[in-house]
């Protein structure tokens, strides 16, 4: 029977197969949801990890190298930069 702390729908079961034959449970939390750019889609190239994992990530890993990377979608980048060279 699992700890109390390990009930918690917080975690994933994993099923992982041991040397020995046996199958056990390991716990482990659930990824974070995808980063999204502010027209509520999903931005691509972002490493969906816990903040600890992302810590060991280098930084050209976790978000592409393009302007505004990490934040604006390819589409909206491409507006927002049309629009700036339409108003200049």
């Amino acid at each position: 029977m699992p700890r109390p702390s390990k009930k918690s729908r917080s975690l994933r079961r994993i099923h992982v197969k041991t040397p020995g034959g046996r199958t056990t449970v390991h716990y482990k939390y659930r990824k974070p949801k995808a980063a999204k750019c502010s027209c509520g889609a999903v931005l691509k190239g972002i490493v969906r990890e816990r903040p600890y994992k992302m810590k060991k990530i280098a930084k050209t890993k976790k978000r592409p190298t393009r302007p505004y990377g990490g934040v604006l979608c390819s589409r909206c980048l491409r507006k927002m930069l049309v629009e700036k060279a339409r108003n200049k």
